[in-house]
């Protein structure tokens, strides 16, 4: 099950290792259309090789709106597949919505990314992960916060597998493409000689106050190395819906949605990242390149335990304090994690093969 930009590239490794194991298992993959702009889905697919997915096209709409209208379609779905078995990913709507239908109509379920835990339930993502764990049956962790987490939740180790990260796979999988991408040059950028940033987290960009000092972070930034602004298309809509008069400055480039091998050549090729996502805190720690979380907390705490990640308090003032390091190139070190090695999507395929799709 798919919906959404993180969860193409999770389930992209899973569905190359289920083809590499042969054919004996029978696999498809469903998107929701939770995300369902070519920017935000369709690029993805092609840049991931993934096969074209069944679709439900159940679109935007609020929380509620869109979780009833995945269920409704979804149960359809079961009824014309009958499977043994549906893998959800990560924290998005489609992950709780497909889990709920697949457990009421008695099919097993695996939540690849579970037990993360940000501890902040106004968080819609944190309220995901948690009524999605408590009712899945197996558990693939990436590192080991989930674990304990998990355990603390009641769960039986012998269904909890520690199997390292396939965002991290994809990532790995695509870095050759990376290297030779040419959004660098398009936009005139030098290695390691900018800030990429990316805002779009509702704590952040949906309040028109918090959203200001978020810009003129920015433009605090771009004094004093080159900023790349991937604006997220809910940030862009909330600039123009609050009347905001923000203009780049001309040390800023603001580009739209990157497809996944652009943006991976630009996070590579970074000086520093500055963001509020979940995601890029752990394909910056894989990838070596310093990162700035603007955020009170994080479900990821291996990034900022022994990765790149950096946890700074999303108040203006904080925030330059806290970035005064890296445009003086003052950087954090880090390590690479325990199993984000690419093998993770082949270690889920290999647990389900032998212990749940016999």
């Amino acid at each position: 099950m798919v919906g959404a930009r993180p969860n193409f590239v999770k389930v992209a490794p899973i569905h190359k290792a289920f083809v590499k194991a042969g054919d004996d298992v029978e696999h498809i993959i469903v998107h929701t259309g939770q995300h369902y702009d070519e920017k935000m889905s369709d690029v993805f697919f092609r840049d991931l090789n993934m096969p074209k997915p069944v679709m439900l096209n159940v679109g935007s709409g609020s929380h509620a709106q869109q979780v009833a209208k995945i269920m409704v379609a979804f149960e359809e779905c079961i009824l014309e597949y009958n499977p043994d078995l549906v893998i959800v990913v990560g924290d998005v709507n489609s992950t709780i919505a497909c889990a709920l239908t697949a457990v009421k109509m008695g099919v097993k379920v695996a939540h690849v990314e579970a037990g993360l835990r940000s501890g902040d339930r106004s968080m819609p993502e944190e309220v995901n992960r948690v009524a999605t764990d408590a009712i899945c049956d197996i558990a693939f962790v990436t590192e080991p916060s989930g674990e304990l987490h998990l355990v603390n939740e009641g769960w039986s180790e012998d269904r909890i597998h520690t199997v390292g990260n396939t965002m991290i796979d994809s990532q790995y999988d695509s870095l050759a493409a990376a290297r030779d991408s040419s959004v660098l040059s398009d936009l005139k950028l030098q290695p390691a000689a900018y800030c990429l940033m990316t805002m779009h987290r509702p704590s952040n960009v949906d309040d028109e106050v918090q959203l200001r000092d978020m810009l003129s972070v920015i433009d605090w930034i771009s004094e004093h190395v080159p900023v790349v602004f991937a604006a997220h298309p809910r940030t862009e809509n909330n600039i123009q819906k609050f009347g905001l008069d923000w203009k780049p400055t001309e040390n800023t480039t603001v580009i739209p949605a990157q497809d996944f091998v652009s943006f991976l050549s630009l996070m590579m090729n970074a000086r520093f990242v500055v963001t509020d996502s979940g995601g890029i805190q752990e394909e910056t720690t894989a990838l070596g390149v310093p990162c700035y979380t603007l955020r009170t907390s994080t479900e990821r705490p291996v990034t900022v335990d022994i990765g790149t990640n950096v946890m700074v308090n999303p108040v203006k003032a904080d925030m330059i304090t806290a970035l005064q390091d890296p445009v003086n190139n003052r950087f954090k070190k880090g390590k690479v994690p325990p199993l984000w090695d690419g093998g993770a999507a082949d270690r889920i395929v290999d647990i389900l093969k032998r212990e749940y799709l016999k």
